[in-house]
């Protein structure tokens, strides 16, 4: 059930765009699909956190996904989000909402409840139960609260069938190192990161699901696939590029970093469910003097 055959390199966890009356703008998020796949994107993550799923309700998701289908038309593969901090939620999402055309589901973990480590490998264990489609982690304890330990991901990778792969953001460099010495061979890991996938890739993550490449993915799916074959040096070229546009983009809150630039781009309107909210007025006027360089 290896995932490196189809999804190896960039990954895009797309935004979800809104009207300035907050409901979901389908032309710009065509648009955002249209362009990261025209600028080299491998493929396209819908429903990720990136996209605000804690403000979308059933309706809009089921909408979302099906709409994300019909945009990209089978030229790329598309990988759907799910995940949440009820396991019995996240199961009956997995029996309801469209996944026939995913290749794979990728799967926060719970956030606030703060589950032990066995509690994190049994909401695994349960959720994987529940459907046929392969299940990436996601490990992002930034957010969620609770790290999802090396012992415990390589459990889960050795002792669940359709647990196929792992999305790591969590910046310890020690831990993945120690996943990706001692996982499965056909255990699919990927950064979660941006400012941090070129030396994981170097680690040897087979690529990246990326919110930077929403703006910019030509030059960041490109840095990606030049780490990939093992030119290093001109990677470090085209990520020395971004280093500033990342520093910009996680400053204050993500996606409000990526849709500033998308918004100075042409590609949607600046808008937000709250609680998040736009960038400030001084951070987007560095997002607006980096696109000017």
């Amino acid at each position: 059930m290896s995932l490196s055959n189809r999804l190896r390199g960039t990954g895009v966890a797309l935004v979800t765009p809104f009207t300035a009356s907050y409901e979901i703008d389908y032309d710009a998020l065509g648009k955002v699909i249209e362009y990261v796949i025209k600028d080299g994107v491998e493929y396209v993550v819908t429903l990720g956190t990136t996209g605000e799923t804690p403000t979308l309700r059933k309706d809009e998701k089921k909408d979302i996904i099906n709409f994300t289908y019909d945009k990209v038309n089978s030229r790329i593969p598309v990988v759907v989000g799910v995940g949440g901090n009820s396991t019995q939620d996240v199961i009956e999402d997995l029996e309801n909402l469209p996944l026939e055309k995913a290749v794979a589901v990728l799967s926060a973990s719970p956030y606030y409840n703060k589950p032990s480590q066995e509690g994190l490998f049994q909401h695994y264990k349960a959720i994987a139960a529940a459907t046929v489609k392969p299940i990436m982690l996601y490990n992002v304890p930034g957010r969620t609260g609770r790290n999802i330990d090396a012992d415990t991901v390589l459990r889960l990778a050795k002792e669940v069938d359709n647990i196929a792969g792992l999305k790591e953001a969590g910046g310890d460099m020690a831990q993945c190192m120690k996943i990706l010495r001692d996982k499965p061979e056909d255990f699919f890991v990927v950064s979660g990161d941006d400012a941090l996938a070129l030396p994981q890739i170097a680690c040897g993550m087979e690529g990246v699901i990326s919110v930077a490449a929403n703006s910019f993915p030509k030059t960041f799916s490109e840095m990606v696939r030049l780490a990939l074959r093992g030119d290093f040096k001109n990677a470090k070229g085209l990520n020395d590029k971004l280093i500033d546009a990342y520093d910009i983009m996680f400053a204050e809150n993500n996606p409000a970093g990526v849709k500033a630039f998308m918004a100075e781009l042409g590609l949607l309107g600046n808008y937000f469910r709250l609680p998040v909210t736009p960038l400030s007025d001084s951070l987007y006027a560095k997002a607006k003097a980096y696109l000017a360089q």
